[in-house]
């Protein structure tokens, strides 16, 4: 098969300078599809969380740099060995850190993809490792039909959670710090969504829940999130015997300093991990499968039911994108969401002439 000699890629080095480069065109193992990339969206916490930091602390002279990115969409021009029900000419959503890659061309583990459906836009498939994040966490968190549950943090993982619980049947509250992030979290039919670095939630909250309480929660934010789980913990449904019930999922890579037992309640702490099974098992990635009576939903079917959510309308991806520009202006969209994180949310590449 003939592909492209070159591709472009974004770069990061370890200073957290952000470029846009030339590369020679990687050669797909087997089970790997060769995708031309339409789209792709950044990852504001993951990858951008400490590129402020590096800045700051940076030193002189020119470091390395690596391509980044782990969720993106295009079409497949090309495969390598087995690689399942896969052809050439499909639409497909492609994820995983190495390989999604902010790129005009990726070469992605078969397994870490799913078909895009039609009337589906590349820009909004391109979240799929993100949804699939999202998906997982709720899943993880077992919220079901009439529970009403907050999420504090709306970036795109959070606010992807608060429309994934909805549509498993929940009433959500999304917290958050930023105006902008509120606003998105309201226009996409939370059931209520509360600043936080202005008003308290608790009263909200009672109202929502009708006094009962929450059911449960999820931290979808990195770094230091000890005044969140406490803020949450106040706020789940009381037993009479005056001990706090109810389920904080955390997926945002958060830390937390908090007692447990008596300090806590009886509530479950639970930490969601990426995409589902499957995700960083190089067998599963390039083919191998997991009885689906054990695992009935491995990261593949994750993205599949994502993908099929926005296509039925109940994902609704657009609503989180704030800015679209070309891969060559990657960098100042990435200046934006460090130096300006107020100001964008769903920032998305894409690959054209």
């Amino acid at each position: 098969m003939s592909y492209p000699a070159t591709r472009k890629v974004v770069m990061l080095d370890a200073n957290g300078r952000i470029w846009t480069a030339q590369q020679e065109m990687p050669t797909p193992r087997d089970g790997q599809l060769v995708v031309e990339v339409a789209a792709s969206m950044v990852s504001p916490g993951t990858e951008l969380g400490g590129v402020r930091r590096r800045r700051e602390q940076a030193s002189e002279g020119a470091a390395p740099g690596r391509p980044f990115g782990y969720t993106n969409a295009g079409v497949v021009i090309g495969t390598a060995g087995d690689c399942g029900d896969f052809a050439i000419g499909d639409r497909v959503g492609g994820m995983g850190g190495g390989y999604a890659l902010h790129a005009t061309h990726a070469c992605i583990p078969h397994n870490l993809c799913a078909k895009v459906p039609d009337g589906v836009p590349f820009e909004h498939a391109a979240s799929n490792h993100l949804a699939a994040t999202a998906l997982h966490a709720v899943r993880r968190g077992r919220f079901v039909i009439g529970e009403s549950i907050a999420v504090a943090g709306l970036g795109l993982v959070g606010q992807l959670a608060c429309q994934i619980a909805q549509v498993a049947g929940c009433d959500v509250v999304g917290l958050d710090r930023f105006p902008l992030r509120v606003d998105v979290a309201r226009r996409s039919g939370v059931s209520a969504a509360v600043n936080v670095a202005e008003d308290d939630p608790a009263p909200l909250v009672a109202e929502c829940t009708r006094g009962y309480g929450l059911d449960g929660a999820i931290i979808a934010f990195g770094g230091e999130a000890t005044d969140a789980f406490k803020q949450l913990r106040g706020m789940l449904k009381t037993t009479p015997d005056g001990h706090r019930m109810g389920r904080i999922v955390i997926v945002g890579g958060a830390s937390i300093q908090h007692p447990f037992a008596a300090g806590a309640g009886n509530i479950d702490v639970i930490s969601a991990a990426r995409t589902g099974p499957g995700y960083h098992d190089d067998a599963y990635e390039h083919g191998a499968d997991y009885p689906r009576v054990f695992v009935p939903w491995p990261t593949r079917r994750n993205l599949e039911l994502t993908l099929r959510f926005m296509q039925e309308g109940r994902l609704d991806v657009g609503s989180l994108i704030t800015d679209v520009v070309h891969i060559d202006d990657a960098a100042d969209a990435c200046d934006k969401l460090i130096e300006t994180p107020g100001d964008a949310l769903g920032v998305v590449f894409t690959m054209g002439a």
